[in-house]
């Protein structure tokens, strides 16, 4: 293997050269320690940043190639790191992080540029790209992101997210919290596209709304209450009217069970509806 120390206004985070490659994959990089919270120093929030970020939707998951350069071996500060080159289960605990307005707009481990407002994260070793749910395990809040970066390489944290998703999971004021992150396959946690939302199966429908992101909200409340994965429902537009559904269930019966939970747990009316 091949390194090359860099230095750059006191670089501390050093990604080296990859074996076999001349260069390194653009990685997250901290210029000074990190603080107590979950960005490092003079990062953080934008002054301004969207009102609507509740309205941003999970990631989608996705059976994407794999980046030629993004999952080789590497060293950062003295550690090396294998990334995982097929996709496989995986889950693990640990502190989760954030990263902001310093980053924005810079090139990821993927070669992309780095949105702090999309549903993504920093991963060590998992493949780029690829996809995982987040869930904070204080409150059971869940997030699904696609890996697009790498990082963090402190030794108690295990990914860090995109701003949105962690003011999604509800930690920004903290700056970590104690999370499980699980891949996904997208062969099986697929949400359905934009164009197969009509697709068939068994639902559970749970109002309708002119609004994206009250749609989404309802959404989000179902799949908190009911303890459900992300990919478990969904919001579907028609032209005019965002429909909030749960499912696909494999028969009548099971979507009944959740038909008298939905009732019980928040006193809301669902409708069976069965998509051909």
């Amino acid at each position: 293997m091949n390194t090359l120390p860099i230095s750059i206004l006191g670089m501390v985070a050093v990604v080296l050269a990859l074996a076999g490659c001349g260069s390194t994959p653009p990685a997250k990089q901290a210029t000074t320690a990190p603080k107590s919270g979950g960005y490092y120093l003079d990062d953080g929030p934008q002054a301004n940043p969207p009102a609507n970020l509740d309205a941003i939707p999970d990631a989608v998951p996705r059976d994407e190639p794999l980046n030629r350069f993004a999952n080789r071996t590497y060293v950062a500060l003295g550690n090396t790191y294998t990334p995982l080159t097929e996709r496989h289960a995986y889950r693990e605990e640990g502190l989760a992080s954030w990263y902001g307005r310093r980053f924005n707009g810079k090139k990821t481990a993927s070669g992309e540029l780095y949105d702090m407002y999309a549903m993504t994260a920093a991963h060590p070793t998992l493949p780029i790209p690829s996809y995982a749910r987040v869930t904070a395990l204080n409150t059971g809040k869940s997030v699904i992101v696609r890996i697009n970066d790498r990082g963090p390489f402190h030794s108690k944290r295990v990914i860090d997210l995109s701003y949105t998703a962690a003011h999604k999971l509800g930690f920004l004021g903290r700056g970590s919290t104690r999370v499980r992150v699980e891949s996904i396959d997208p062969a099986t946690d697929a949400a359905p596209d934009e164009g197969t939302q009509e697709g068939g199966g068994v639902y559970l429908q749970v109002g309708a709304f002119s609004r994206a992101d009250s749609a989404q909200r309802q959404l989000d409340r179902l799949t908190r209450a009911l303890k459900l994965g992300a990919s478990r429902g969904r919001v579907v537009f028609n032209g005019s009217v965002h429909r909030v559904q749960l499912g696909p269930y494999p028969d009548d019966d099971a979507a009944d069970a959740d038909r008298t939970r939905v009732r019980e747990r928040l006193d809301l009316k669902a409708v069976l509806v069965r998509r051909e």
